[in-house]
């Protein structure tokens, strides 16, 4: 009988004990210090954005004012844009070497540029949405309002594969806008003011980053889509840009590690 308890108490020590070792441990969440603010066209409706070689790149949505766009980040000022026909509707934006990639929302089609001159280059196809897009040195991330990330090939654009994003046991959903920034992938949490990084090898998240406050609701326009939305990562500067849908204002902040309570 000793044996057979001894036995039991072993069996659930063990139970216990791999319980405790299998939870996931919460991620981190980050507040913000503001650093400086920067001058953003308002009537941008942001889907896309990036810096690169000192200028900010940005992508525009609505359908008739659809937009890819160079810009200035001390003046705000467009150096330099391109039209998307009217029956586009403009998404997410990234470049890889000399091409520039354009999503659009439920057309099903992106469009590929000349990243310096946006001279038309060429067409590709996708299942699904398109929302936001970025990439590293071997891949191409996009997103499509769901739980899930594609990884594309960044040649032929066709998918590699896909995975889905949790936070331990729980899908997070409606990723919006991307940047990939020293090996993760942030991401905007559509119609909220949260940023999800990711770890796009296995898609779980890593950390939160909560901006509230950031734009107060009474500052921004009229709009129900005047939301959080576009990121961008200045890696020789090591700066961090946020905006968001026909906000006024660009921010550079520095991301803030809440201490656990």
């Amino acid at each position: 009988m000793r044996v057979f308890l001894i036995a039991i108490t072993f069996c659930l020590f063990t139970i216990e004990t791999s319980a405790r070792y299998e939870q996931p441990v919460a991620a981190p969440v980050y507040t913000y210090r503001v650093m400086r603010v920067w001058p953003h066209d308002p009537s941008a409706y942001t889907e896309g954005l990036f810096y690169r070689n000192g200028i900010l790149y940005e992508g525009t949505g609505e359908n008739g004012r659809s937009r890819i766009r160079k810009v200035s980040l001390e003046t705000g000022k467009v150096l330099q844009e391109k039209s998307l026909p009217r029956q586009y509707f403009g998404e997410g934006i990234a470049a890889f070497g000399a091409r520039l990639f354009e999503l659009t929302w439920q057309s099903h089609r992106g469009f590929i540029y000349d990243a310096e001159t946006f001279e038309p280059l060429g067409t590709f196809e996708y299942p699904g949405e398109g929302w936001g897009l970025t990439n590293s040195t071997s891949d191409v991330f996009m997103s499509d309002g769901t739980t899930e990330i594609r990884c594309l090939d960044p040649v032929t654009l066709s998918q590699r594969r896909r995975f889905t994003v949790h936070n331990g046991p729980h899908p997070v959903g409606n990723l919006n806008e991307l940047e990939y920034i020293d090996g993760s992938l942030f991401a905007n949490i559509w119609f909220s003011d949260r940023l999800v990084r990711i770890d796009p090898g296995d898609g779980h998240v890593t950390a939160w980053v909560d901006l509230s406050g950031l734009m107060p609701r009474k500052q921004r326009p009229h709009s129900i889509e005047a939301v959080l939305n576009g990121i961008a990562w200045d890696a020789s500067g090591r700066r961090l840009f946020v905006t968001g849908k026909l906000w006024p204002k660009l921010f550079e902040i520095e991301l803030i590690e809440q201490s656990p309570r």
